[in-house]
């Protein structure tokens, strides 16, 4: 809950700050502050320096959590950009058990949060014991100081780094139990547009050892545009964090809101076509109550009237507010949410 409440009030202060101060244009810091402050978490200074002033919670990983069974580690993917990850070990019925493979990003607006937080430890520990598969949690570098598209590149070279364990490598967790034949990736909020951009990429460039993946999950991805589309309000559109946050996290976009990276249902010349989604399945996450949810379940149209040849479905928690499966986990739509990614990382 505590967790909720912050992520809750940054958002807040966000708003207000965006509301107040017009300093996005050309990306400077303009008006009377010396810095955008994101409380509790960020204080961006006009040089480029930045404190960050509260960190989320984070946690160890575990050889044998108590609830679940599952293991879990650290380790390093790339020591020359420090991009790291946590893997997920459930509990095995023989040493040489073979399991589904989930890349997942985590969320946070592409400036906070981590693979190593309590939440997010918690949601893919859950996954990986839920569903019985080798899940890798990507701690991908952070916005400002590592605008997009680094935050992008760092997850695709994820995946590269996953996938060549398909003929061995040194990750002994990969190469022992690792099925290479049913690799998903995943993600919430950013994450989920992480995970749209990387299975974008993936049906262009391919992957080590021919390696494909099956199926990703966009849960309540961060998706936004320049007009304003169903219940979106058109007097505060361009007010909306969700409008103002791509500016600060990716300043060299040409195309801002409507680069197809944060509008993947953009007109804009050039946009990639929806058909070449590099998955055989999709699954579309979304809340009643989250600012996100008409321009998530547009993609989902969207992706369905493309030409696709995959599988998408949508899924709705009517009542809910964004990401509320990380931060209740224990409430019924949240459960209810959870069985449904489990079914969906399942299917064969």
């Amino acid at each position: 809950m505590l967790a909720y409440l912050l992520v809750k009030f940054t958002i807040f202060e966000l708003i207000l700050f965006f509301r107040s101060n017009d300093h996005l244009q050309s990306h400077g810091f303009q008006g009377t502050r010396d810095c955008l402050r994101v409380p509790p978490f960020l204080r961006v200074y006009k040089d480029g320096s930045i404190d960050r002033l509260v960190d989320p919670p984070s946690v160890p990983p575990s050889l044998d959590d108590p609830d679940t069974g599952v293991s879990s580690k650290d380790i390093i993917i790339s020591p020359d950009t420090g991009v790291s990850a946590r893997i997920y070990l459930p509990k095995l019925t023989n040493t040489r058990q073979k399991l589904p493979i989930l890349v997942y990003f985590h969320g946070g607006g592409f400036c906070v949060g981590s693979a190593f937080s309590a939440a997010d430890h918690r949601y893919i520990n859950t996954l990986s014991s839920q569903a019985t598969l080798l899940a890798i949690s990507i701690e991908y570098r952070l916005a400002p100081t590592h605008p997009l598209p680094t935050a992008y590149e760092d997850c695709w070279a994820a995946l590269q780094w996953v996938s060549s364990h398909s003929t061995g490598g040194d990750e002994p967790w990969l190469t022992q139990h690792g099925n290479f034949d049913r690799i998903f990736i995943g993600g919430d909020s950013a994450g989920g547009n992480i995970a749209h951009n990387t299975v974008m990429r993936a049906g262009t460039e391919s992957l080590p050892n021919g390696v494909r993946i099956l199926g990703a999950f966009l849960s309540q991805p961060y998706f936004w545009g320049s007009q304003p589309i169903g219940s979106e309000s058109v007097e505060d559109h361009h007010q909306k964090v969700s409008y103002r946050i791509w500016k600060f996290v990716c300043p060299s976009s040409e195309a801002g809101i409507d680069d197809s990276r944060v509008n993947p249902c953009s007109r804009t010349p050039g946009c990639p076509s929806l058909s070449k989604l590099g998955c055989r399945r999709l699954l579309v996450c979304v809340a009643g109550k989250d600012e996100l949810r008409d321009r998530d379940v547009r993609y989902y149209e969207a992706v369905r009237e493309s030409g696709w040849e995959g599988e998408v479905g949508l899924y709705e928690e009517k009542e809910e507010d964004h990401v509320f499966h990380i931060f209740n986990p224990e409430s019924e739509n949240a459960k209810n949410m959870i069985s449904r990614l489990v079914a969906f990382l399942q299917m064969k």
